[in-house]
């Protein structure tokens, strides 16, 4: 059963995290930030991972707290509902296009933690939205999934539509990704036979 549940609690912020990765993509997100929970269920819908996602933080401070400590949640859970890695497809990638946008996600669940972020928003805000946290979700999410993930923003001028493409590009190749193969359901994918 490749599922996880964390939890992780701090003076700032409160999160738990339950992850199913052979889901259907049924998402129940509730941070108290809309547009964050709208990322966070295109990140489920769209990697096919079920995802319940509950946080409280300290939104009268801003934002910044509750997305990444959500991040943080969320990649161990990744890491956790992973195990050993035997018998995924280890790698994913995907350039999705959302309108005027494009993003290319890729990944390699190698256990290093390593964010390439080539995305740059043109507004500083999504209605209350900073914009600058899109990239520190991902690098909590990398980090502590143990996640290689390249995000690289090939066009596109609506900060909506570039957010949107990130998460649903990474969702993509997650998906691939966290996938068995059935040519290799019972080995781990790497030469140092551990990963």
């Amino acid at each position: 059963m490749r599922k996880a549940s964390v939890s992780r609690k701090t003076a700032e912020t409160e999160i738990s995290v339950e992850i199913d990765l052979d889901g259907s993509g049924v998402y129940d997100n509730r941070t108290g930030i809309g547009f964050f929970d709208h990322m966070l269920d295109q990140l489920s819908r769209h990697s096919l991972i079920d995802m319940k996602v509950r946080a409280v933080g300290d939104l009268h401070i801003d934002d910044h707290h509750t997305v990444e400590d959500t991040g943080i949640a969320l990649g161990r859970a990744l890491r956790e509902a992973l195990g050993d890695k035997r018998g995924i497809r280890r790698y994913g990638e995907c350039a999705l296009p959302m309108d005027e946008a494009q993003v290319r996600a890729a990944l390699d669940l190698s256990g290093r933690a390593f964010l390439v972020w080539n995305v740059d928003f043109p507004s500083p805000k999504i209605g209350s939205f900073d914009t600058e946290l899109v990239r520190e979700f991902f690098t909590a999410l990398a980090g502590n999934g143990g996640i290689t993930l390249h995000v690289d923003k090939v066009h596109g001028f609506n900060s909506h539509h570039i957010a949107e493409a990130a998460f649903k590009a990474v969702a993509r190749a997650l998906r691939a990704a966290v996938e068995t193969d059935p040519r290799k359901a019972g080995e781990v994918p790497s030469t140092k036979g551990a990963l």
